[in-house]
Formats: C-alpha cells, structure tokens, sequence
C-alpha cells in the first residue's frame, strides 16, 4: 500500500474541474464541488452518455477519450466512478497523461488540517477525517462516513455512508466499507475486501475477503 501524497494547492476560483463518471456518484462529486465554490466551470466526461446522466443543471462535453485527446492540461480532474477498480485504472491513467488530480471536499465535511488526504480523492457532506488519518489516492468519504486520528487508507478506498472507522484502523488498496458498517481500533483490512453493510468488524480482514454480520465474519473469497 503507497503513502498518499499531500493534497494539492487550492487552485484559484473560477476555473474547470473535469469529472469523469456521468451517475449518480458523478452527480454527488459535482454538487459537492458546487458546494465549494472552487470552481466556476464543472464538465462531464463518460464513455456511455446514452446510459447515464448528471443530475442538475450540467451536460456530458465527450468521452473520457475525448479529454485525454483534446482537453488542456490546465485544467483540474476528478475520477468520479464508484466502482473501485475502474476508478483505480483511471486514475493513473489520468495523472499519467499529464492531468493535474483535484480533491472535492463538500464544505460541511470537517478534514484535519493534520491529515493528509491524497490526490484524487472526495469528501462528502457530514464526513469527518480527524488528527494524523492518510487517506490514499481516489479514496471515498462518503456521506457522514467518519475516518478517525492514526487510520490509513489506501488507493481507491470507498468508505460508504455513515461508515465508523475507529483509531488506527488500516485499510487496503481498493476495499470497500460498506454503508452502516463500524471497524473497531487497530484492525487491519486486507487489498479489494468488502464489509458488508452494518457489520461490526472485531478482526483483522484478509485481503479479497467478504465480511458480513456482528461479529463479522467471512463468507466467500473473492
């Protein structure tokens, strides 16, 4: 699991963040970076527009194709694809085409100024990410999710809605933290796992493991 790096600087007011993912994820990202007041302009970018659209007052301009050909690099770019893998692929393939990764942090979300969140990543309304947390590159904090003092998240982590991560909690590449669910301190969760919704994980989670139920406990390996 790499160390995330430092957030970017904030860029100026008024410019354009990219989104790439047109659902209802995608919708969320845009009206939290609405939100922000960060930017001025918000453009869509998804490889099936007849199959998905933004919610709210905005449009898909092309494919992802079509911004990894033709868009500045002067612009800023988030990944707003909720499925793990997928947002992990593109998210090195956009820093590797030269795209400056933007971070979206809804301004009711409460983020340490002593944590580091890693580029690319979101942060929705109610979430709280206390003292010394690292949160990976492409992570979600979804709504009302709390991260708390001392947890590491890796790259492209999806904590769901009202998640609870208590103290020291480790989080591998890719895994996913399902909606209502609560990690006790300490525990380690293995690379691409998945706890269940509302489970009370007690133990260390093996990597590409499934975890459901309080005690949570394993029902399959991925």
């Amino acid at each position: 699991m790499s160390a995330p790096s430092p957030s970017p600087e904030r860029p100026a007011a008024g410019g354009t963040l990219a989104i790439i993912g047109a659902g209802g994820h995608a919708s969320v990202v845009a009206d939290a970076a609405k939100c922000s007041g960060r930017w001025e302009r918000l453009v869509f970018y998804d490889d099936e527009p007849g199959a998905s659209h933004p919610r709210g007052p905005w449009t898909i301009a092309g494919t992802i194709g079509d911004l990894l050909r033709t868009a500045s690099r002067d612009i800023d770019v988030i990944v707003a694809i909720g499925e793990n893998r997928r947002r992990h692929e593109l998210l090195h393939e956009v820093s590797g085409a030269g795209f400056r990764l933007a971070n979206v942090v809804h301004p009711d979300a409460s983020v340490s100024c002593y944590a580091t969140l890693g580029q690319g990543s979101v942060v929705f309304a109610r979430a709280a990410i206390n003292i010394a947390a690292a949160i990976g590159r492409g992570c979600i904090v979804n709504t009302g999710a709390t991260v708390d003092h001392d947890c590491c998240l890796g790259e492209a982590v999806h904590v769901s809605p009202g998640a609870n991560l208590a103290g020291n909690v480790i989080v591998g590449d890719g895994s996913w933290i399902g909606i209502g669910s609560c990690i006790r301190e300490g525990i380690v969760v293995g690379r691409h796992a998945i706890v269940g919704a509302g489970a009370v994980v007690i133990r260390p989670v093996p990597d590409h493991a499934v975890v459901v139920g309080n005690p949570a406990h394993p029902i399959i390996l991925r």
